[in-house]
């Protein structure tokens, strides 16, 4: 018998877990079961509420609302799949290449721009490469460029931004997972003939895949949520879905409308979680530990 069981439904048990349980019932429970009853309330023209699903069907009427839904969504996986594809030779050479004095450094190197607000970091690239930035007068003062050219307010910009944001949340779990991968085995593969393609996609990504889950989690409901850097480095034309929700709430004061987006929002972000897991074959269970 388990002598921890006794202790299950004990008084130090429960206060233990108790703030615990608050933090969740009261900021993370209760506010998306307001937020819910709220999405399915219409203000009628007598100024009363009442029961509808008529702010999802709007949603759908408008296709303003669900285009920008899945132009969101592709982007939130396009930037997904490339901070891996940036992260994963980074976390590589971090644990297995540089010397072990050198891994802390570099790490702290990665950790760093994280200090300030992101906010901040935005900014720093929108110095960097607007028309009168760093890099314009570089490449016109080099003659390069003939004259200076506006590189914010694009796409191409705002899913770099979103890389940059997102890649310590990548690289993290990369790093914890790879520096348990026994390097005996890819001295083993090269001494049987095998190739960096090989390596790669039969050692080093097998072992690594519920570290890859995980920052694939994370990295893609933050970019989803994100709303900073594709506004302010995607512009007035970055059509992402946070903007429409913030606009519902702050612009138009239709909390209701407002509500059902960001339901709509995690309903999405919780499918391509989902169908992730069955496509890796990976339990929830496994890339939380």
């Amino acid at each position: 018998m388990n002598p921890y069981r006794r202790y299950r439904f004990s008084l130090p048990l429960i206060l233990f877990l108790s703030p615990v349980l608050l933090w969740l019932v009261l900021l993370i429970v209760l506010p998306h079961v307001e937020l819910l009853l709220m999405s399915l309330r219409v203000e009628g023209d007598d100024g009363g509420l009442s029961w509808s699903l008529a702010n999802y069907r709007q949603f759908f009427d408008e296709p303003i609302y669900w285009l920008t839904f899945v132009r969101t969504a592709v982007y939130a996986i396009l930037v997904t799949v490339l901070t891996f594809l940036v992260a994963l030779p980074v976390a590589f050479y971090i644990t297995k290449v540089v010397s072990p004095r050198l891994q802390g450094f570099l790490m702290l190197l990665l950790l760093m721009p994280f200090w300030v607000s992101e906010l901040v970091r935005v900014y720093g690239w929108m110095i960097l490469l607007r028309e009168s930035g760093v890099i314009n007068h570089f490449l016109v003062g080099l003659g390069l460029w003939g004259q200076p050219v506006e590189m914010l307010y694009n796409d191409v910009t705002m899913v770099m931004g979103l890389v940059y944001t997102s890649m310590l949340f990548m690289a993290v779990p990369l790093v914890s997972v790879l520096e348990s991968l026994d390097d005996s085995l890819i001295e083993a593969a090269y001494d049987l003939g095998g190739n960096i393609a090989i390596i790669v996609f039969r050692i080093v990504i097998p072992h690594a895949m519920p570290g890859i889950v995980s920052g694939c989690i994370v990295v893609f409901m933050l970019t989803l949520g994100n709303y900073l850097t594709p506004n302010l480095l995607g512009g007035k034309n970055s059509l992402w879905f946070t903007e429409q929700i913030y606009n519902q709430f702050i612009a138009s004061f239709n909390w209701n409308q407002g509500a059902a987006f960001g339901f709509l929002l995690l309903l999405l972000s919780s499918l391509v979680i989902w169908a992730g897991l069955k496509l890796t074959r990976q339990k929830l269970s496994q890339v939380v530990q």
